[in-house]
């Protein structure tokens, strides 16, 4: 009985592990389909992104090597034009050295020169009293002085005791007497007193140049103030100055202009900030400069500071549009003038102000021309009494020049300024067009006139610092002197026409 369910019991589970065989082999030979399946679905997506990959590499090898191509053909180009430039640069340089070496032996020659002749001033006065001898000489020419010396010859030989046996008439005299002035007269000619004045007109341009020349001993220690120094003229002569070897001291309205101006400049430059228009600001900054020069004083200080605008016709001006740049031009010139002069006179130095060929002529309304006649007369009435102490007053007149000053947008915002803030009645008697035909002859005027070149005035700022005799005044650029000193000249109604040809034409005029 047992035998029997034992064995009927083998028989079941022998049935049913046949079952799970049976059922189990086709679930696990799909699943292992499945799975191959998916594993070759895989490897053909990751062989896809290999081959996309090396596409896209090689695409990116190509343009890195086109790119790098066309880099090294530019290269190449770039090198060939910087070896030709270098060339011409070698030629140059070849050239400059070459003038160079000429104008060596020219101021050796000159030096030579002046060594032979001595002194120049002591042969210019020997060869003008040369000249008076020669001129005291030719005034017997005279008829009077002839007919006088025939007289006095003639009595003196009527007087004397072998006269009768000398035989002589009054015409023997007459020839006797003229001989000296008839040597001068083979010598010189009929033009003598036109080659006399000729010479001595050479003599003195020869002398003046010589002495325009000379420049002042020790000039590594020498202080120079600047004011107005954070751009346009100012900016430039502290540079020319600091390479010259000055120990420029540079005022400077704003940090930023000071930093800038340092970073450019040597190590003798230093900075300072200063307002013209403050007491307090200038009185700091003399403060600083006296414990900067010390015993020594100061050789030098320019009045270059200054603003322009507004500028216009007067009758659009307000009280505060003319202390504004009064108080700049004007006030600021004379408070530093003043309150530096203690140090200019201990260093018996001199005293450079910027004044402009507007302080000469009244071409515009506002406070710029009025201010720089008041430098130009500040300067004269300066000069005059302080040269007994050996302090030179220099005035430097520019013409028109392109700088922050004459920049045309900032002078077109102030016209319309000054436009919008008139009334309705003086508006009226101006016209609707009147400012725009301002504007054009402004633009037409400043394009034509205004000098690119600033080294033209800083070179005359530089002259009166540093030469050993300096000018009085200095004119910069072409249209001051061909333009603006004659016209100063000139009576006032020349002046009043060409303006009047020149700027628009009120629309309610007379």
């Amino acid at each position: 009985m047992l035998l029997t369910g034992s064995l009927r019991c083998h028989q079941i589970s022998s049935y049913f592990r046949y079952r799970a065989r049976r059922l189990a082999f086709p679930m696990l030979s799909r699943l292992l389909k499945e799975h191959q399946a998916k594993q070759n679905e895989r490897k053909e997506v990751q062989e896809k992104r290999r081959r996309e990959a090396i596409a896209a590499a090689t695409c990116l090898t190509e343009a890195l090597v086109d790119h790098l191509n066309v880099g090294v053909a530019q290269a190449y180009v770039n090198q060939r034009k910087l070896d030709h430039e270098v060339k011409t640069l070698q030629v140059q340089a070849s050239q400059f050295s070459k003038q160079t070496a000429q104008w060596i032996s020219m101021v050796e020659g000159f030096n030579q020169a002046l060594k032979e002749i001595g002194d120049v001033e002591n042969w210019a006065r020997s060869i003008e009293m040369d000249m008076r001898t020669i001129a005291s000489a030719l005034e017997y020419v005279h008829k009077d002085a002839i007919r006088a010396r025939k007289g006095k010859v003639w009595k003196w030989l009527q007087a004397s005791p072998s006269y009768k046996n000398l035989n002589l008439t009054p015409n023997t005299v007459s020839k006797a007497s003229s001989m000296d002035t008839q040597i001068i007269y083979d010598l010189l000619g009929e033009n003598a007193w036109l080659y006399i004045v000729g010479t001595f007109s050479v003599l003195w341009v020869l002398v003046w140049l010589y002495k325009d020349s000379l420049e002042v001993d020790n000039i590594g220690d020498k202080y120079v103030f600047v004011t107005g120094c954070d751009s346009g003229f100012g900016n430039l002569l502290c540079k020319k100055l600091d390479r010259k070897g000055f120990r420029v001291l540079a005022g400077c309205l704003t940090e930023k202009g000071a930093d800038d101006l340092k970073r450019v400049a040597g190590p003798k430059l230093k900075t300072v900030l200063l307002d013209v228009t403050s007491q307090d600001s200038i009185q700091k900054a003399m403060e600083w400069t006296n414990k900067e020069v010390g015993d020594k004083g100061l050789w030098g200080i320019v009045n270059n500071a200054g603003r322009a605008l507004p500028m216009g016709p007067s009758e659009w001006m307000r009280m505060e549009d003319y202390r504004g740049t009064l108080k700049v031009n004007m006030d600021g010139v004379i408070a530093m003038t003043m309150t530096f002069l203690p140090l200019i006179k201990k260093a018996q130095g001199r005293i450079v102000n910027v004044a402009s060929v507007l302080g000469r002529v009244a071409a515009n309304g506002g406070g710029y021309c009025i201010s720089k006649f008041a430098v130009e007369s500040f300067s004269d009435c300066l000069r005059r009494d302080i040269h007994y102490f050996g302090v030179n007053v220099c005035i430097i007149e520019p013409g028109f020049f392109k700088t922050a000053v004459t920049s045309l947008e900032p002078l077109e915002r102030e016209l319309h300024r000054l436009w919008n803030q008139l009334s309705p009645e003086v508006k009226a008697s101006y016209g609707d067009k009147y400012l725009d035909k301002y504007i054009n002859v402004q633009r037409l005027i400043m394009n034509a006139v205004c000098d690119s070149d600033l080294s033209k005035v800083t070179n005359c700022m530089e002259h009166a610092v540093s030469a050993a005799y300096p000018r009085t005044r200095y004119s910069a650029g072409w249209d001051a002197k061909l333009l603006w000193i004659p016209l100063s000249y000139m009576p006032s109604f020349v002046v009043d026409l060409g303006l009047k040809l020149v700027l628009p034409r009120p629309s309610k005029s007379v």
